[in-house]
């Protein structure tokens, strides 16, 4: 079988889809697999071992894009995410199978259209994707290895780093503050690891603001990292580090991808919490907050304890 499976829109969103691909591939390797994604997602799928094919999701050019989904003459869709874009790209292809959630006006561009309920949070966002591909597999079980995805990491490997990245793309509810974060990282430093603060593009503000509050000693011993490396080059930098602490976003998907423990922090609403949001990792590997805006200082303590309780196992 030829098959498109898409998702065109953050790194956070893209990677709870991957399962859906992993299993699909792994029970049925003579499917030709093809992603359509995003920009930001682009290069990083091409990256990905089992997903044979990318295909750029071009907002400014749908026209180019239709052209190569036709060129590849699929045999079938799966769209994690749609819109009315989406839907009428997949519609003027004469993909034959176009399999979606059935949410949203954009359903009515596809053939099957499968009831699931996401609001009520009964799984997981990538369970969730994952069910979809039912609709095709009739038998497939909704399972794939972990680590999702295995880096031969270019860095040192050194399991002696953990990772703060306090940074999010406006898409988490919950989180602790900068001040929260340095004392976080100044325990860490009582401890035999290396002390990293990581920051993506749009980050500069929180770096400035860090790098502020820390003493000479301090910046000596903490190290600043601005993540411009490729999202796969950032994602084997996250696994060769033994722990990775930050709110609900794109790179806390990306270590929960190799299966490295994690510190995560969510909001406190059922939309956006870790029933939802979690990652795909073990779940011995996850260990996931709740905070509301005003958490207390008792909520910061528990995350502390954590903290310690992992850097001196």
């Amino acid at each position: 079988m030829n098959l498109l499976i898409t998702r065109h829109d953050k790194i956070g969103d893209f990677v709870v889809t991957l399962p859906l691909f992993k299993a699909i591939k792994e029970q049925y390797p003579n499917t030709k697999i093809t992603a359509l994604v995003s920009k930001i997602n682009f290069d990083f799928a091409k990256e990905i071992e089992f997903i044979d094919d990318v295909i750029l999701f071009d907002k400014d050019n749908l026209k180019k894009t239709l052209l190569e989904i036709k060129e590849k003459n699929f045999d079938a869709s799966i769209s994690a995410y749609i819109d009315t874009a989406l839907g009428k790209l997949l519609f003027k292809s004469g993909i034959r199978i176009r399999v979606a959630p059935a949410t949203k006006i954009a359903q009515i561009f596809f053939t099957k259209r499968i009831t699931q309920r996401r609001s009520k949070v009964e799984k997981t966002e990538w369970e969730y994707n994952l069910d979809l591909a039912k609709a095709i597999f009739p038998n497939i079980r909704l399972e794939f290895s972990r680590p999702l995805l295995i880096t031969d990491s270019s860095f040192q490997a050194t399991k002696k780093r953990v990772i703060f990245h306090p940074g999010f793309g406006g898409s988490s509810d919950g989180n602790l503050s900068l001040d929260d974060y340095i004392k976080l990282a100044r325990k860490a430093l009582q401890t035999s690891y290396k002390v990293v603060f990581t920051f993506g593009p749009d980050d500069k503000s929180s770096k400035e603001y860090i790098s502020s509050r820390l003493n000479l000693n301090e910046k000596q011993k903490i190290e600043l990292f601005d993540s411009k490396m490729s999202l796969y080059e950032f994602t084997k930098y996250i696994a060769s580090s033994e722990l990775f602490v930050s709110t609900s976003t794109g790179p806390m998907h990306l270590a929960g991808a190799t299966n490295t423990k994690t510190i995560s922090f969510f909001g406190d609403s059922l939309f956006a919490s870790s029933k939802r949001w979690a990652t795909v990792s073990e779940q011995n590997k996850q260990n996931n907050f709740m905070l509301a805006s005003d958490y207390s200082k008792d909520d910061y303590k528990k995350i502390e304890n954590c903290l310690m309780d992992l850097l001196n196992a």
